[in-house]
């Protein structure tokens, strides 16, 4: 099958190469020897991760050469510190750092904040509006807040829409001196967790020694999300076969990833 070239920040893509388990252990070991070339090796054969990982931030309106580039950054970072006694997969360990680092650099870039002087208005305009509710027991009017704060009823609803209104999934909620906590990262997803994501990911790895039919079954089966009865349907063969190829291949893929 032709691959399409794309070229990223020079690099052709299509000619990117792909590592064994074998190959990633006895470089590892090399590298952590000193030999410089061997980190040069493992770079350059994880570049496919780092495109991965971008796929999923390419609807942010950022330049893909950047988001690459950041990406790389990541994945040397993890290569200079992953550890082979900790007997994980190397792709494990690196996507939640190459996703960290993007985050990073998308969180520096961000050009959405809300102002400064707008959030203190109004969390002065909470605490009077605590204050108030203490000594009347009803809810204040924003005048009636404005007043006691000595502002601008105007600057008061201003203030007062800007933190109730969305803002950055970048915006700072606490800092204690070292990396500030945003709100992206107290927010859940349940569709898209990274845990999930880098067990995909990493079927999906584990997929490339497999021939084309395996591929197939076990792509509609576990990316598809269709029945052993369809695929057999699909590709005109019986549910028994279709079983009997997606255990083997699961075994084989096991067998790739794990020994």
């Amino acid at each position: 099958m032709t691959r399409h070239k794309v070229v990223i920040c020079g690099v052709d893509t299509s000619k990117l190469p792909v590592l064994t388990n074998e190959e990633m252990r006895e470089l590892f070991i090399k590298m952590q020897d000193g030999d410089i070339s061997a980190r040069e090796e493992l770079v350059n054969g994880n570049l496919r991760l780092v495109l991965s990982v971008i796929q999923r931030f390419n609807n942010r309106g950022e330049y893909v050469d950047d988001l690459f580039q950041v990406g790389c950054i990541g994945l040397m970072k993890s290569i200079d510190n992953f550890d082979l006694s900790h007997n994980v997969r190397f792709s494990t360990y690196a996507v939640p750092m190459i996703i960290g680092e993007i985050r990073r650099y998308l969180r520096d870039n961000n050009p959405i904040r809300v102002s400064r002087s707008l959030r203190d208005i109004a969390y002065k305009a909470l605490q009077v509006r605590e204050k108030l509710i203490n000594k009347t027991s009803k809810e204040p009017t924003p005048m009636e807040i404005a007043e006691e704060m000595g502002v601008p009823h105007s600057d008061i609803v201003f203030a007062m829409d800007a933190i109730q209104d969305p803002v950055s999934l970048f915006e700072p909620i606490y800092n204690d001196g070292g990396d500030p906590i945003y709100v992206m990262d107290q927010i859940s997803d349940d569709k898209d967790k990274d845990e999930t994501w880098v067990d995909k990911l990493s079927l999906k790895e584990g997929m490339y020694q497999l021939n084309e039919r395996e591929k197939m079954i076990l792509n509609k089966r576990f990316f598809q999300g269709k029945t052993q009865m369809e695929v057999a349907d699909e590709i005109g063969i019986s549910q028994a076969q279709v079983s009997r190829l997606e255990k083997a291949a699961i075994s084989q893929m096991n067998k790739q990833m794990f020994e």
